[in-house]
C-alpha cells in the first residue's frame, strides 16, 4: 500500500470532507472527531511519504495508472522537498483542527458540518497542489483551495468578514486568471501540461521563445497575488483579521507560503534555473522589490494597534523574506527560502493560535489590552512567547536559523540591501513584541488607562485556555524550537533534493555561492 501514498494523502481529506458533510446532516458532534481522524491519517501517510522519498528518491505517482505519453494520467511527483512541505501543511492543519473544537461549536452551531467540509477541502487542495506534477491540475486544486478558504473568511460574525471575503474573491479571481493564462501560453508554445515535460521542451527551445517569457510573467503576477506580495497584498489584512479565529489559524500560516513554494516550484522545475536566471534579467528587480516589501511590512506592523492586524503585515514581510532569497540566484538563499516556508508556517500558527486564544478568554483585540497577561493566563503566555522569540530571530528557534541562511546567501549573492533590510526587520520584531511582553508583564502605565481598577474587577474572570486550545499552541511552539534543534538535518535534506536529481536546472544556483 506504500506505494499508493501520495493519492493516498488526497483521498483521505477527500472523502473525509464527504463523511463529515453526509453524517453531520444527521449528528453534527461527529463532524469534530471525522476531521481530525482524516487529518490524522493524512498526517501519518506524509511522514510515509517524507521517508519514502528520503530512501528510495523522486516518488512519481500516475493517477489512474496511466503514464504518458500513453495515458492522460496526471501526475503526482513528490521530491524531498515538497514532502517536507505536504507534511508542513497537514500538521498545521491537524493542530488549527484540534483548536477549532469548542470555537466552531460555540461561534456557528448550525455551520459546524459546512466548516469541517470546507476545511478538509482546503487542506486537501493545498496538499494537492505542492505534489502535483501538472501545471493545469495545480491550476483546479489552487481553485479548490481559494474557494474554501473565501468560504471560511465570509462565516466571520462581523459585517467587515463578509466584505473582506469579498475583497479578496477579487483579488484572488485575478490571481487565479492570471496563472490560468499563463499556463495556456505554454500549452500553446509546449503542447503539455507535465512540468517536466514542458521543461524539456522548454529547453529544446533554447530560451528564444518570446511566448514562454510571457507565460513565466503571467504566472508570476498570479503567484504574488496569492501569496501577497508588497505591493499585491490589500486583500490580506482584513480578509485574515476579521474570519473566525480558526480560519485564520489555517489559512495565515498555509496560503502565502504554499503560494511561495509554487513560484519556487515554477523557478526549479517547470523553467529550470538556467532559462530563469540566465535568459531573464528579472533578479535585481525582484530582490529589489523584496527589499521594499519586507520594510514595508515592518514598518506598517509597527504602525498597528489591533493585534491581529500586526501579524498580518508581518506576513507581509515575511514573504518578502522568501521571495528575495529565491531571487538571489545562489544555493544558500535557496535553501533558506525553502527553509523559511516550514519555519514561518510555524511561527505564524502560533501567533494566530495564541491571538485566537487571547480573544476567546479575555476579548483582547487590542495590543494594550494585553495588561498583566502573564499573570492571567501564563501557560499561554509562554507558548506567545516561544513564537514571538522565532518571529525575531533568536536562537535555538527555526527563526534564527532560517534568518542565518538567508543572510549568508545576500552576503554571498551582495545584496546587501536584502541583508540589511531583513536585520531592520529582526529590529522592528524585537521592538513590536518586547512592548508587547512589558504590557503583559509589568503592565500599562497608570496615565495610560484609567480603567485600570476596572480591569482589576475582570481578572477573576480571565482564566487559563481549555486543554484543546493549549495543545496545539504548545504544540506548535515545540515544533518551532524542534525546527531549530534539528535544523541542520532540514537542510541537509533540502540540499539533497536542489543538488542531485531530484530537483532540475541548479547549476545556476551552486555555481554561485553554493556550497561555501
Amino acid at each position: 500500500m506504500a506505494e499508493q501514498y501520495p493519492i493516498i494523502v488526497l483521498l483521505v481529506l477527500l472523502f473525509g470532507a464527504l463523511l463529515v458533510g453526509l453524517s453531520g446532516m444527521v449528528d453534527r458532534r461527529v463532524c469534530f472527531p471525522l476531521a481530525v481522524t482524516a487529518l490524522s491519517l493524512a498526517v501519518v501517510v506524509s511522514v510515509g511519504i517524507l521517508q519514502q522519498v528520503i530512501n528510495g528518491g523522486v516518488i512519481r505517482y500516475f493517477v489512474g495508472g496511466w503514464s504518458r505519453p500513453v495515458g492522460i494520467g496526471i501526475e503526482l511527483r513528490i521530491d524531498t522537498i515538497n514532502a517536507l512541505v505536504l507534511l508542513t501543511i497537514t500538521t498545521v492543519g491537524l493542530l488549527t483542527a484540534i483548536f477549532s473544537f469548542r470555537r466552531v461549536q460555540e461561534d456557528k452551531t448550525e455551520k459546524t458540518p459546512l466548516f469541517y467540509v470546507l476545511y478538509l477541502l482546503l487542506i486537501m487542495g493545498l496538499s494537492g497542489m505542492v505534489i502535483s506534477g501538472d501545471a493545469f491540475n495545480l491550476y483546479v486544486l489552487l481553485e479548490v483551495s481559494s474557494l474554501t478558504s473565501y468560504a471560511l473568511i465570509a462565516m466571520g460574525k462581523s459585517r467587515r468578514a463578509a466584505t473582506a471575503a469579498f475583497s479578496y474573491i477579487i483579488m484572488g479571481t485575478i490571481g487565479a486568471s492570471f496563472y490560468l493564462l499563463g499556463v495556456g501560453y505554454l500549452y500553446l508554445r509546449t503542447g503539455t501540461l507535465n512540468m517536466m515535460e514542458i521543461h524539456q521542451a522548454i529547453l529544446a527551445l533554447d530560451g528564444s521563445s518570446s511566448t514562454i517569457v510571457v507565460a513565466f510573467v503571467l504566472i508570476l503576477v498570479g503567484l504574488m497575488i496569492k501569496m501577497a506580495f508588497f505591493p499585491l497584498f490589500g486583500w490580506l489584512p482584513n480578509a485574515y483579521s476579521y474570519c473566525p479565529s480558526s480560519t485564520s489559524c489555517v489559512v495565515a500560516p498555509l496560503m502565502t507560503k504554499v503560494g511561495v513554494y509554487v513560484m519556487i516550484r515554477m523557478m526549479l522545475t517547470v523553467f529550470g534555473t538556467e532559462w530563469v536566471f540566465e535568459n531573464l534579467q528579472y533578479a535585481q528587480w525582484l530582490v529589489g522589490m523584496a527589499i521594499v516589501a519586507i520594510l514595508a511590512g515592518s514598518v506598517m506592523a509597527l504602525a498597528q494597534v489591533e493585534l491581529k492586524k500586526m501579524f498580518c503585515y508581518l506576513i507581509v514581510a515575511e514573504v518578502g523574506y522568501m521571495v528575495g532569497g529565491a531571487w538571489m540566484a545562489n544555493h544558500w538563499g535557496m535553501v533558506g527560502a525553502i527553509y523559511h516556508i516550514m519555519s514561518d508556517a510555524f511561527m505564524t500558527l502560533c501567533m494566530f493560535l495564541a491571538a485566537g486564544i487571547f480573544l476567546k478568554q479575555a476579548g483582547v483585540v487590542r495590543i494594550d489590552q494585553l495588561d498583566g497577561m502573564f499573570r492571567k493566563m501564563p501557560v499561554t503566555m509562554a507558548g506567545f512567547v516561544v513564537g514571538a522569540l522565532a518571529m525575531i530571530g533568536i536562537p535555538p528557534t527555526c527563526g534564527f536559523f532560517s534568518k542565518l541562511y538567508l543572510i549568508r546567501g545576500g552576503m554571498e549573492s551582495g545584496h546587501w540591501g536584502y541583508v540589511v533590510a531583513l536585520l531592520i526587520s529582526s529590529l522592528v520584531n524585537a521592538v513590536l513584541f518586547f512592548r508587547i511582553f512589558e504590557i503583559a508583564y509589568f503592565g500599562k502605565k497608570p496615565a495610560e488607562g484609567h480603567g485600570h481598577h476596572e480591569n482589576h474587577s475582570t481578572v477573576s474572570v480571565i482564566k487559563e485556555a481549555n486543554v484543546s486550545s493549549l495543545v496545539p499552541l504548545l504544540a506548535s511552539a515545540a515544533i518551532i524550537v524542534l525546527l531549530g534543534i534539528f535544523n541542520s538535518d532540514i537542510v541537509e535534506l533540502i540540499e539533497r533534493a536542489l543538488n542531485g536529481s531530484q530537483v532540475i536546472g541548479m547549476n545556476v544556483l551552486s555555481g554561485k555561492g553554493g556550497q561555501g
